[in-house]
């Protein structure tokens, strides 16, 4: 008999194609949950609202309750594992945990460039003079250890926006517009798609005892810029980026600054080649396969 807090998790390898006939088998089973992760560390760069890319292989992981009765579903996946592509399959116990705690013990303070840091919750904020972001756990996006987040950051932390009016166009968590505000902008406007990403924006300003007038937040359609701002940030992705040239273009001030991320080592060449109309004095960095874009608006 499993113990009182565990569960039954059913996990399973298989391909794309064949997401929808098994994550259906899971659910008439009564799982509690259905997770994907990527099976061959293929990237899945972030999608837009109401997509849900997955990769050409993947782990689909089901969660049950310790009780249930997994064996119809086990001979299902069984009898048609050939015909649904699955490489393996099989059911274990997890014990309960709280995962909150978890992901705070394996999420450290992190510095970016000389200054900046970012600390979460569980840690005592040393007294010294570094820039510090407090980031906690429960929105999961824009900690700052992704690649193109922490290249942003650096940026930053190398290029202070003192006195600057600033634009974080997808803004996600709004930790670069936080940031920004910390390194001393006067004034930072945050654009997401996401009505989420900028629920996450105002709980991080606050978290960082933002005052609320320094980080105005808003979707892209409610956006209407009285002037062109110092600098702008778009850690977004390549096909965005390359859609919003006109208007990223049009959001720099002339002799501003423009940071892109979210591109791939790759597309770093396609990006220069839209952009240089407006910009000059373009320069790459790449870590980890991911570059990021500064240039000065001609």
């Amino acid at each position: 008999m499993p113990e009182q807090n565990s569960w039954l998790q059913l996990v399973c390898h298989t391909r794309r194609e064949n997401t929808e006939v098994i994550e259906t088998a899971m659910q008439d089973a009564g799982a509690l949950s259905i997770t994907f992760q990527d099976a061959r560390d293929e990237p899945v760069l972030e999608p837009l609202p109401g997509e849900v890319p997955l990769w050409k292989e993947l782990i689909i992981t089901a969660l049950f309750d310790a009780d249930t009765d997994l064996e119809a579903l086990s001979t299902l996946l069984e009898k048609h594992k050939q015909k649904w592509n699955i490489h393996t399959f099989y059911i274990e116990t997890v014990q309960d945990q709280d995962w909150e705690r978890v992901w705070m013990e394996d999420f450290h303070p992190m510095r970016f460039g000389d200054k900046l840091w970012i600390y979460p919750s569980n840690y005592a904020i040393p007294d010294d003079d570094n820039i510090k972001i407090r980031l906690d756990p429960g929105l999961a996006f824009g900690t700052g250890t992704h690649a193109t987040t922490a290249l942003c950051l650096e940026w930053l932390d190398q290029n202070p926006p003192k006195d600057l009016k600033v634009v974080d166009y997808g803004c996600g968590s709004g930790i670069l517009a936080v940031a920004a505000a910390k390194l001393g902008a006067k004034q930072i406007d945050a654009i997401d798609i996401d009505p989420q990403g900028l629920i996450a924006t105002r709980d991080n300003m606050q978290r960082n005892r933002i005052e609320s007038n320094r980080i105005s937040c808003y979707l892209p359609d409610e956006y209407m810029p009285s002037e062109a701002a110092d600098l702008v940030l778009a850690n977004i992705l390549c096909g965005p980026l390359l859609e919003l040239y006109p208007l990223l273009a049009s959001l720099t001030r002339k002799n501003g600054t423009l940071v892109l991320s979210g591109i791939l080592e790759k597309q770093a060449d396609q990006i220069i080649k839209t952009y240089s109309s407006s910009f000059t004095h373009l320069k790459v960095k790449i870590v980890a396969g991911w570059a990021r874009i500064s240039a000065r608006k001609i």
